[in-house]
């Protein structure tokens, strides 16, 4: 099927077009400059008054696994007060907060996203993140597999094993969890809590022997070595204490100069100063980002209301627990690989420290000069529900309205940031490269996030509006793989998307003490461990698009 779109203003960094009116061709699925003599013609779409881009990439959002799953169990309050109903083409849902599985495809798609990236997927819970992927229908998938905690790679560090043997580690967990990147959360902090350790600095030895810069420094240069797309993914040390920014300039600087994602960075920015001893570093951080290339950030925004906090940290999930909202909280371990704590939390305006939050974000955001490595993200639903993203574009587009929010929130919190002082807006080119063409570069989706010849016709169509929040909030037409799925924030047709892989190569070698560990240590076998391509795509249901490797 052959398709045109014609009179839109086209916004697509990977090929530096900036607002130019251009024709864009759809041709089974694909993006072409023209037809060919032999094509005819099948639908044409007038877009004048339109402003076209690719579709975007959320590359940090908690959507599946069993925290995830405790989570929406949790929120039941949460489910009741958001209902969901199916219709005709529709799956019934619910949840706001913490959407259920076919929700969360839903209200994505209808902003005009087309991929999603659950960014911490416990190993021996894989397949049952997978099987919630999945189910989570209209967006293409991934996961980043959890290390730097686990008793394995402990192990192997501690014995003082070659850079090779733990290369061959992560490359078998890649392809046995079938996930595109590594992620390390508080690395050897969850480990060190497990021995009833409440914090561990960058530089500190934990009981495994090692501390977490050396940890990072293998890991960031494993993930370089076996030449896979995307940075180590690096949740660092102290998230959330008061002066935690000069951990996480240690971080950054573990890696060494080899590529290195922070990931929600804006809980990882606090200084201080003042009378709270609660103080924005976002300052520091942003200068640390804009003088070091191998570093890139997502920057986890907090928005006003009501949220629940999902992660993989326990050391700090525990310390936050009595600030739990509604009062409950759950900690708990799979298998000592690594960790989840899930606490229910309600960020308030008029908070010192949340509306001081929402400031740092901001902060970073406005301070961080290029915007091909910072990334829009509200680490969902940690600091805020994914469906807050128009809001946040348009606080980061319009400085009059961010400064009238401003004025609103806590009087200390004013004092305390400079945000009102910032004169930056983004521009449309500028959010088309950190929603669209930055997350599709920096994870190696070579046919995403752009408009360029042969790329998937993932494509969002949004009416020029006054209200950039309304605008990018309901798209006039959003196409996956050149299928109209979205028509006026409103979904015509549902899809099922990929997910997406890598397989870097290793020697089998590894597997002999794998399967020693496994018989010795793991309540799962060392062949049922293991997700095979078969199983992803007739058992769990997932179409899966494998990613080249240039291994070093």
């Amino acid at each position: 099927m052959a398709i045109k779109l014609t009179g839109g203003e086209i916004y697509d960094p990977a090929h530096q077009v900036d607002g130019q009116n251009k024709d864009l061709y759809i041709v089974d699925g694909k993006l072409q400059k023209s037809l060919t003599d032999n094509e005819k013609l099948d639908q044409t779409y007038d877009l004048s008054n339109c402003i076209v881009m690719a579709g975007a990439i959320d590359l940090h959002t908690h959507i599946g696994g069993g925290k995830v799953n405790i989570a929406r169990t949790m929120m039941l309050e949460d489910a009741h007060s958001h209902p969901h109903p199916g219709s005709d083409i529709l799956r019934s849902g619910n949840g706001r907060a913490v959407p259920s599985t076919f929700s969360s495809g839903y209200r994505y798609a209808e902003m005009g996203y087309t991929a999603c990236f659950e960014p911490a997927v416990l190993p021996v819970n894989a397949r049952q993140a997978h099987m919630e992927l999945a189910d989570t229908p209209m967006v293409d998938k991934g996961g980043y597999a959890l290390l730097g905690n686990d008793d394995f790679l402990l192990n192997m560090i501690r014995e003082g094993a070659t850079q090779n043997a733990i290369n061959d580690y992560v490359a078998w967990l890649l392809d046995a969890t079938q996930c595109i990147g590594i992620k390390v959360v508080n690395a050897g902090g969850i480990h060190a809590f497990k021995y009833n350790q409440r914090r561990l600095d960058v530089d500190e030895t934990g009981p495994a022997g090692s501390n977490p810069r050396e940890i990072i420094a293998t890991l960031s240069k494993a993930v370089h070595e076996l030449g896979i797309a995307f940075p180590l993914h690096v949740h660092a040390s102290n998230l959330g204490v008061p002066g935690n920014f000069a951990s996480t300039l240690a971080t950054m600087a573990a890696a060494d100069g080899l590529p290195i994602h922070l990931t929600h960075i804006q809980f990882h920015s606090y200084g201080t100063e003042g009378d709270y001893k609660f103080s924005s570093a976002a300052c520091e951080i942003a200068e640390a980002i804009n003088n070091n290339k191998n570093v890139s950030a997502d920057v986890g925004q907090i928005m006003f209301g009501q949220t629940i906090t999902t992660s993989g940290d326990t050391m700090m999930q525990y310390f936050g627990h009595d600030h739990a909202s509604p009062k409950k909280w759950t900690i708990m371990d799979i298998e000592c690989e690594a960790g989840c704590g899930v606490i229910p939390f309600k960020y308030r305006d008029k908070s010192f420290v949340n509306a001081l939050q929402w400031a740092i974000g901001l902060e970073i955001f406005l301070q961080v000069n290029d915007p091909w490595r910072v990334f829009l993200t509200t680490d969902h639903p940690n600091g805020a529900p994914f469906t807050s993203y128009p809001h946040l574009i348009k606080l980061l587009m319009d400085r009059s309205f961010r400064n009238d929010v401003f004025k609103i929130i806590h009087k200390g919190a004013q004092k305390a940031s400079n945000l009102a002082s910032m004169d930056r807006e983004y521009s449309l080119y500028e959010i088309a490269i950190m929603t669209r063409a930055a997350p599709a570069k920096i994870l190696g989706l070579s046919n995403h996030g752009h408009l360029g010849e042969g790329a998937n016709a993932n494509i969002t169509v949004y009416r020029k509006q006054n209200d950039i929040e309304q605008m990018f909030a309901k798209p006039a037409y959003v196409f996956k793989n050149g299928t109209l799925i979205v028509k006026d924030g409103e979904i015509v047709e549902t899809v099922q998307g990929v997910t997406h892989v890598v397989k870097p190569e290793f020697d089998r070698a590894i597997e002999k003490r794998l399967k020693k560990y496994f018989d010795d240590f793991q309540t799962i076998s060392f062949n049922n461990f293991k997700i095979s391509n078969d199983e992803m795509i007739e058992c769990i249901g997932n179409e899966i698009e494998t990613h080249p490797c240039g291994k070093i």
